[in-house]
């Protein structure tokens, strides 16, 4: 670790590489170094986590689920109106991070849910 690259994240300076990739100890946000500028200017203009409604979701928000969804490996399906508290936003498909009572942890996608 000669060169501190910080985290573009979370502006830690306790990174390293991995393959062609920079990863964060910290916040274990990955990149590709050449690309953190152009993915910052991205982020700022394009990250916004949207509900079904088009409310901007944030951390710690409470929301609702507006649908019946079926979950993998269960019996039944989480029932619309369930509502789900403290939700942490993530990137990716699914970028919602709860815990859903009766169910447990799982990732939900934000167009499935409203604010409450």
């Amino acid at each position: 670790m000669s060169e501190n690259i910080h985290c573009p994240k979370c502006n830690s300076d306790l990174t390293y590489p991995e393959q062609n990739r920079m990863v964060c100890t910290q916040c274990f946000h990955e990149w590709i170094p050449k690309e953190a500028t152009e993915e910052k200017v991205e982020t700022d203009n394009t990250e916004k986590n949207l509900d079904a409604n088009g409310h901007e979701l944030k951390d710690g928000d409470t929301v609702v689920i507006i649908k019946d969804l079926p979950v993998k490996g269960a019996s039944k399906s989480i029932k619309a109106g369930t509502k789900v508290k403290n939700i942490r936003l993530t990137d990716g498909d699914h970028n919602i991070a709860c815990k859903v009572d009766g169910f447990g942890p799982m990732d939900l996608k934000s167009e499935f849910v409203k604010k409450a």
